[in-house]
């Protein structure tokens, strides 16, 4: 498993982490995904084997949440 951790500045809200992390995984090969609303940061472990860190950063974009 590899982890990443990316910076989604738009989250304000616990709707908004629920949102960050429920379009996480709903990727194939996402094994956990914390979003942290104080920081910003979601923290994902992922089979790179299976899914990449851009798919990962589309997926939460396409919520409505761009990753920087």
């Amino acid at each position: 498993m590899t982890q990443v951790t990316l910076n989604v500045p738009k989250m304000s809200c616990g709707h908004c982490t629920m949102t960050v992390e429920n379009a996480g995984r709903s990727l194939a090969g996402v094994s956990s995904i914390n979003a942290d609303l104080d920081t910003k940061k979601v923290e994902v472990t992922y089979d790179d084997g299976v899914v990449t860190p851009e798919q990962i950063r589309q997926a939460i974009a396409a919520a409505g949440y761009p990753v920087e």
